[in-house]
């Protein structure tokens, strides 16, 4: 089979597995795509200290979403992704309840990806982080 032969073979697009991480946060996917990623996670058992829903569980949660996005993305390429770049802002905590993170493309090329990643509150829809992640196609 030549190059463009494979190329447009349609190739089996990844789909999400949990990994031990994410079923210990509680995670629960509910959309999926190279494009959009959205996944739930309760604030119960992912408090830190002071009772408040821990910034690393956030950024857990937005790391998953976003790379998975950008593996699904490698994956019509019959490549893998991996996280370069992380950051994020933490604008409000939570006590209870459950957040939802939404990925969204920003670029999807054939070396980088680039998602935006926003976790918000599922009581009252308020924002609590917004997060950058660029994976490296390989």
């Amino acid at each position: 089979m030549n190059e463009a032969q494979e190329s447009s073979t349609q190739r089996e697009l990844w789909k999400i597995t949990l990994g031990e991480l994410d079923e210990k946060l509680g995670v629960k996917v509910l959309e999926e795509s190279a494009t959009r990623v959205v996944a739930t996670m309760p604030v119960a058992g992912n408090r830190q200290s002071l009772g408040l829903l821990h910034g690393g569980a956030m950024l857990a949660l937005g790391e998953a979403v976003g790379s998975w996005g950008a593996v699904i993305h490698a994956s019509s390429m019959g490549k893998v992704a991996v996280g370069v770049d992380v950051n994020a802002t933490h604008h409000k905590s939570s006590k209870d309840g459950s957040v939802t993170a939404t990925s969204s493309a920003i670029h999807l090329g054939r070396s980088l990806t680039t998602h935006e990643v926003v976790i918000t509150h599922n009581d009252d829809g308020a924002r609590l982080c917004t997060m950058r992640i660029t994976n490296f196609i390989k």
